[in-house]
């Protein structure tokens, strides 16, 4: 009788140690779709132009600070940006008034009584997965004008100036939806803009989670069932 439970038990181990090894061959059948989303990724970092001003640090007269910058320096360059057609032109609308921006943000921090310097640069450079609205963009290394108030330590405010997201009021629920649409699919496919709208991958992302995780509860229970059958007999 030990000798059948003894085997019964190799087989059942036999049975999980194959199971587990399908699921660790599932997992990495789904490298190809990885890669997809890493191709996906440089596609969008090469698409966009982001806009972030930085604050000197965390405190709440710093906040206030790089948003009234924020506001004035987008009062002057929306006029420029907001019919620019290409990547390309906007790059230039915003090397050409690098200068003219620095200054509005210069004089904006001396008139609320700040001594702080100011840098401004178009560079590109590495950020973790942000939120603007409904837009989610993956972490990557972007393209961005970027405003460096004093130390630059603080959080930042962002938006995408190419296409020019920043001038759409994302309070402004459905209707902002429909324009951020809108706006990105001038130069994003329709993939794309799939891949960073936040109120369509939130569903579908915990649709794939429960599904996959329903899938190895069913496993997980099948052996347990098939153990419980066999040291039953």
């Amino acid at each position: 009788m030990k000798k059948v439970i003894s085997a019964l038990m190799c087989v059942l181990l036999l049975f999980v140690v194959f199971t587990n090894t399908n699921i660790a061959k599932g997992a990495s059948d789904e490298k190809p779709a990885e890669t997809d989303s890493g191709i996906l990724q440089k596609s969008l970092e090469k698409k966009l132009i982001r806009f972030h001003v930085i604050a000197s640090s965390d405190s709440a007269e710093d906040q206030a600070l790089k948003l009234k910058v924020r506001d004035k320096v987008l009062e002057y360059i929306t006029p420029k940006l907001k019919n620019s057609k290409s990547i390309d032109e906007s790059r230039k609308i915003l090397k050409d008034n690098d200068e003219a921006i620095r200054k509005i943000a210069e004089t904006v921090i001396s008139k609320n009584g700040y001594k702080y310097g100011v840098k401004t640069e178009l560079s590109y450079e590495k950020f973790p997965v942000k939120t603007y609205g409904n837009i989610t963009l993956p972490q990557g290394e972007y393209e961005a004008y970027r405003i460096i108030i004093g130390n630059g330590s603080g959080q930042n405010w962002w938006c995408v100036m190419f296409p020019p997201l920043c001038f759409i009021d994302i309070t402004k629920g459905e209707v902002s939806k429909k324009e951020t649409e809108k706006t990105m699919k001038t130069v994003l496919t329709e993939k794309e803009y799939n891949a960073v709208d936040n109120s369509i991958n939130t569903t579908e992302s915990i649709e794939k989670a429960k599904t996959k995780g329903d899938n190895q509860i069913h496993i997980k229970f099948k052996i347990v069932e098939l153990a419980n059958k066999l040291f039953k007999r």
